[in-house]
């Protein structure tokens, strides 16, 4: 069943002839753009379970990789604002004057999640949420609270590299991006291997510090590699209509509210786990098969960027990107279907990922739910990417309420009235909830391409207005 909309949809993009379209984008120029990006994503999902493995060496292991896991929560929290700032360099910045005012935006959103960062770590804050709010341990808590202090400079760092990425972006520098990533996984795993053969530190410790000294390297590249971006938009003449700092608030401040609301999902979905069937099992497979999910996921993740640098002003390359996010979407989904359907899942699970034939029987149904997700995604970053680039953001903010509400309302449902195994519920919620999204976006997404549809058919500004 195609979902609602879709036929509209299909429709008008083969009914595009777009007077004046002079480049096209083919499904070769635009996997070669789009490949050092899905790298960059694939490259960053092997930095948890290596920091891990090493972690799980150290001394007191179960606490240290309790408090890593709080300490990296609590810092991907007060991250959430900056991690759009790579979309909105990739969609704003087009000439010296919007360059320094979004520039200047970044780095004003990253003092304040800075500050925010500082506040946390303030002792009587960090224990009132911590071993009040949260009931941590103590020794837990000591060891989450000392990892925090060392990443106080993760989440700016986090913002102004990806301002300066979305730069590379636009400018069609996708590889130096994934060279980026490189130099970020070589730091990482360089500081950790160090501190665990010649320091011997906390676990907790020796993550917070691989995770600061990777960011922060990458961060000093990816403005390194974007002298020449910046050079070249600091010599051109201001665009004809100002970007001020108000119309970069009305652009932005939705999609700063829709990621610190995506990544305050996992948190709650632990809550309903713990109340579900078989919670400890759920508890132990839901990350494992979030993670090979995630693999799939990241070929979606890495594809909002690269159709915002493509489609166009007008969005006159949205017939080649759609056509390309559908075989890309599938392919994706394809990918985690093979494992979740055939014996590979075995595989997988007990054999790569060490889980008992008990547990990888709980893994096995969520993850053949969840195979239509990376193909979602897909779609999602597609839609988004329309949105962003037609500056029209509200309704992203919008459909992500409604995905965090079904995946919420299906939780309860499902483990408190159906009671359904946790792990089971949860693939269940997170696959009803982003199809709500994407349902949602369709229409916004049309009036999106129809109003450029229009605007791109005139001759003339006056007759566009």
């Amino acid at each position: 069943m195609l979902w609602p909309g879709s036929t509209a949809l299909a429709n008008l993009l083969r009914g595009f002839n777009w007077r004046g379209c002079r480049l096209q984008r083919s499904a070769k120029s635009i996997f070669v753009f789009w490949v050092p990006l899905a790298a960059t994503w694939l490259m960053m999902s092997v930095e948890g379970p290596l920091l891990a493995a090493i972690i799980a060496r150290l001394a007191d292991p179960k606490f240290n990789l309790a408090a890593y896991g709080v300490a990296f929560s609590f810092a991907v929290l007060v991250e959430a604002p900056v991690i759009m700032i790579m979309s909105a360099s990739t969609a704003l910045v087009e000439d010296a004057a919007s360059y320094r005012k979004l520039r200047n935006f970044t780095y004003a959103l990253n003092g304040g999640i800075t500050v925010l960062m500082l506040v946390l770590v303030l002792p009587p804050v960090f224990r009132f949420i911590a071993e009040g709010l949260i009931g941590l341990p103590e020794n837990v808590a000591d060891l989450t609270h000392v990892s925090l202090v060392i990443l106080l400079p993760w989440p700016a760092a986090i913002g102004y590299r990806r301002f300066f990425q979305g730069l590379l972006i636009r400018d069609g520098r996708t590889r130096l991006v994934a060279y980026g990533t490189v130099i970020r996984l070589a730091a990482m795993t360089l500081t950790a291997f160090t501190l665990f053969i010649w320091r011997q530190p906390p676990g907790a410790y020796l993550g917070a510090w691989a995770l600061c000294a990777g960011v922060c390297g990458e961060a000093v590249a990816a403005r390194l590699m974007a002298r020449g971006t910046v050079g070249s938009l600091l010599g051109t003449v201001a665009a004809y209509e100002q970007l001020d700092y108000r119309r970069i608030t009305h652009f932005y401040l939705p999609l700063a509210f829709t990621s610190t609301l995506t990544l305050a999902v996992p948190p709650l979905v632990t809550f309903f786990m713990g109340r579900a069937r078989f919670p400890v099992e759920s508890l132990a497979v839901l990350p494992v098969v979030n993670s090979l999910a995630f693999i799939f996921r990241s070929m979606g993740l890495s594809y909002q960027e690269v159709a915002i640098a493509l489609l166009g002003k007008r969005n006159e390359h949205v017939r080649e990107l759609g056509r390309f996010a559908l075989i890309l979407g599938l392919a994706a989904s394809g990918g985690l279907a093979l494992i979740g359907f055939t014996p590979l899942a075995r595989v997988w699970f007990e054999i790569v990922s060490g889980l008992t034939p008990e547990l990888s029987a709980f893994a096995i149904p969520p993850t053949r739910i969840l195979a239509v997700i990376p193909a979602l995604s897909v779609l999602l970053s597609f839609q988004r990417a329309i949105l962003v680039n037609g500056r029209y953001t509200k309704p992203i903010t919008a459909a992500t309420i409604i995905e965090v509400s079904g995946i919420l309302a299906s939780l309860l449902a499902l483990t408190q009235g159906l009671m359904l195994i946790g792990a089971t519920a949860a693939a269940i919620a997170f696959t009803a909830g982003r199809v709500g999204a994407n349902a949602y976006l369709i229409p916004a997404c049309l009036r999106v391409v129809r109003v450029s549809t229009d605007v791109a058919g005139t001759d003339s500004p006056t007759a566009a207005a």
